[in-house]
């Protein structure tokens, strides 16, 4: 089995969501989605946001056909930890984390 990993606030679903969950599973057999907590969005996006709260985001994106699981966390140190559990084969990235430093 392939395990696939991606991660990311979800906040506002859009069509680049869909279409990099899509791409994910097609290159998998499993896809696990790390997604950030309330406080971890607020931090990075401002005071404002999430629009949508962790439990909200979560239940939505387990709604999504290509998604075979869904997992929050609050720090750095919990997505590393998370990841190394999985042990994806696969850890795909959306565009707006190209030529940056992922974890």
């Amino acid at each position: 089995m392939k395990k696939v990993f991606v991660n990311g606030t979800f906040d506002v679903i859009h069509r680049g969501h869909l279409a990099m969950l899509n791409f994910a599973k097609f290159h998998g057999d499993f896809l696990l989605v790390g997604i950030d907590s309330d406080r971890r969005v607020k931090e990075m996006k401002g005071h404002d946001r999430p629009f949508n709260n962790q439990e909200t985001r979560k239940d939505i994106m387990e709604n999504f056909k290509a998604v075979n699981g869904v997992k929050i966390f609050d720090s750095d140190e919990e997505l590393i930890n998370m990841i190394r559990e999985y042990e994806p084969d696969i850890m795909i990235v959306g565009s707006d984390y190209r030529d940056k430093k992922v974890i």
